[in-house]
């Protein structure tokens, strides 16, 4: 069949026509897809498996600071296993207006990767949610203990949410839940959640009850002025697995050697943990990544504690994209919008 070129154009087959629309799916059709944990993580688990392959690439974040607390960001990836390449742009604002808002809010655009032709457009709020408890869950599966009977988990937002969702499915042996937020009413609200999932929940002000009583801890805690690391990995438990969602910027930066493994999403995106302040813990580094942890599938032969820290490599928000956009068209969820 023959191709040609058009100045200014991109490749295109002979009688192929460039398609006029897009699928669109907003929040609320994300949330409709019901993505469940285990759908969620099996996509985590296959696309960073292609990335170790070498059948996608994914690269690091790049920021532009637009005040203090406050950042545009920029995440590209493409798969050639999935057929797909996706560019999530999110934006983190210090202050709203209305306080009502978001502070953190995304979206995810999609073209096809052979022709470059855009098929899709998310929004990334509901997705991130989804991937991040994933990919900590995935982490989890070669570096938590076998059959954890407790969990942590210090603040109580939509993070806390996700990944109890997330690890409660992973690990049916869980029987209790340990709660720590500046917000009672947050902390009321998972423990509601928790007793669906027949969970006993036990609200804490006490963050080193938390810890020594925690086989797994989840730690969430956004960015803040005046922030101060409390959490003190020498607390836990010698069989333990810690996810850092918040990159271990509530943990003690001189605790971290306590850990004996201390992994990441992708090393080449971030070396070190970073600390209350935002920045990186150099006299710690990462031995390695869930890119290799995944792709080996090797589990510790001894007790040990584990740190998995990180702030969200973008082949995850790949694979999350091509599920919901699969998971869409199947269930004829979403919009089809003109470009």
């Amino acid at each position: 069949m023959a191709v040609w070129f058009t100045a200014g154009k991109s490749p295109m087959r002979k009688g192929q026509r460039m398609s006029s629309e897009l699928l669109y799916l907003s929040n609320a059709d994300v949330q409709e897809l019901k993505i469940s944990p285990r759908e969620a993580r099996e996509a985590v688990l296959a696309h960073f498996r292609d990335n170790a392959a070498g059948r996608s690439i994914g690269l690091p974040k790049s920021f532009i600071s637009i005040g203090r607390g406050s950042w545009f960001i920029s995440m590209n990836g493409a798969s050639e296993a999935k057929g797909i390449a996706a560019v999530k742009m999110v934006t983190v604002a210090a202050d709203q207006e209305n306080g009502t808002t978001s502070r953190v809010n995304g979206m995810v655009c999609v073209s096809d990767y052979r022709t470059g032709v855009p098929t899709a457009v998310l929004d990334g709020n509901s997705i991130t949610l989804i991937r991040t408890a994933a990919m900590s869950a995935v982490a989890a599966t070669y570096l938590a203990p076998e059959a954890p009977v407790t969990i942590g988990l210090v603040g109580c937002g939509l993070q806390a949410l996700s990944h109890l969702d997330a690890f409660a499915d992973l690990f049916p042996s869980l029987r209790r839940v340990y709660l720590l937020s500046r917000s009672t009413l947050s902390a009321e609200r998972i423990a509601t959640a928790a007793l669906e999932k027949r969970l006993d929940s036990i609200i804490t002000e006490d963050p080193n009850l938390l810890l020594r009583e925690s086989e797994i801890v989840i730690s969430t805690v956004p960015s803040s002025p005046g922030l101060r690391s409390f959490l003190d990995a020498r607390l836990l438990p010698s069989r333990s697995f810690a996810a850092a969602v918040d990159g271990a910027r509530s943990w003690l930066p001189h605790t971290l050697t306590a850990f004996d493994r201390l992994v990441t999403d992708s090393v080449e995106q971030s070396r070190w943990p970073v600390d209350a302040s935002g920045q990186y813990v150099k006299s710690t580094k990462f031995q390695d990544d869930l890119v290799h942890v995944a792709s080996e599938s090797l589990r510790p032969t001894a007790p040990i504690r584990a740190l998995f820290a990180f702030q969200g490599f973008v082949i995850g928000d790949l694979a999350l994209a091509e599920l919901a956009i699969r998971k869409a068209r199947a269930l004829g969820i979403g919009a089809t919008v003109p470009r």
